[in-house]
């Protein structure tokens, strides 16, 4: 399990090269060149549940010391933010714009991506990073728009970390000067708490989903830099206020921009690149 956001078994990952090679990558690999810190330690306190002085009756009673509680999610957060502050560094002494995209699943936001490389692709170079659980599909969906793309998948792990960002660097040189995209499980719950060394996060949310959103899941609203409201063609048909998606995600977060789009027939798609252009 994982100790922090409770998904699957998020250890074991893969990172796949465009020539269908991939690398298995496993939370316990020793190759790093910093301090192996994996947010569990090695103290062998043997407390199975039972005393191991046998020499007394069943119901003698036991003054214990009060126990220490380690708080492993501070561990793994700390590992985590520390390899993002690395990923961090690279960025900006490559002048690297590192976009950060989030949302549910069904939002759009691989959609939202095509149509921004293939307005971008002339006149600035994009590199994407993939995050899913399986398959490749939106990495070869990004490469036919025109831009380089890695794809990571997650397994059971319902996000992307700094480590997985680290070792996928490693195996696409990114260009200077350059926009990385990278799209994020999706998840508004766990990608929320893990810092990947992205500039700017961007939350996508669609019509097609409550207004409510930003109070269910408000951390990711607080983090955010921009939310994009996708499938604006849909308004008349669903549900949906987006005054009040706004106001809710305002209340969590003053300084939260917005702007609303579809992907589908190109509105707000001006006002997003204005708004890239402008980093």
């Amino acid at each position: 399990m994982c100790d922090t956001c409770g998904c699957g078994n998020p250890d074991e990952f893969k990172i796949h090269d465009r020539d269908g090679h991939h690398d298995h990558k496993n939370a316990h690999d020793h190759q790093h060149d910093h301090d192996h810190d994996h947010g569990h330690h090695h103290t062998h306190d043997h407390d199975h549940g039972h005393d191991h002085h046998h020499g007394h009756s069943p119901s003698h009673s036991h003054d214990h010391a009060p126990k220490k509680v380690i708080n492993l999610n501070m561990d793994i957060l700390s590992e985590n933010n520390r390899l993002a502050e690395r990923n961090r560094g690279y960025f900006e002494g490559k002048s690297i714009l590192a976009v950060n995209l989030v949302s549910s699943p069904g939002s759009g936001k691989t959609t939202i991506l095509e149509k921004t490389i293939q307005a971008l692709i002339s006149s600035r170079k994009i590199f994407v990073i993939e995050g899913d659980q399986q398959t490749a599909r939106d990495a070869d969906r990004i490469e036919k728009s025109g831009a380089p793309a890695i794809q990571i998948n997650t397994g059971s792990g319902c996000h992307l970390d700094a480590k997985m960002i680290h070792l996928a660097l490693k195996k696409m040189e990114v260009d200077s000067q350059s926009i990385l995209f990278i799209e994020n499980v999706g998840n508004l719950v766990c990608p929320a708490m893990f810092d990947l060394g992205e500039q700017k996060r961007v939350v996508v949310i669609s019509v097609t989903e409550g207004d409510d959103k930003p109070l269910k899941y408000p951390y990711m609203f607080q983090s955010s830099n921009l939310c994009i409201i996708n499938k604006t063609d849909l308004l008349p048909y669903v549900d949906f206020s987006v005054d009040t998606a706004v106001n809710y995600a305002k209340q969590l977060n003053p300084d939260l921009e917005f702007i609303q789009m579809s992907a589908k027939t190109g509105e707000g798609m001006p006002e997003w690149l204005i708004w890239l252009n402008k980093l």
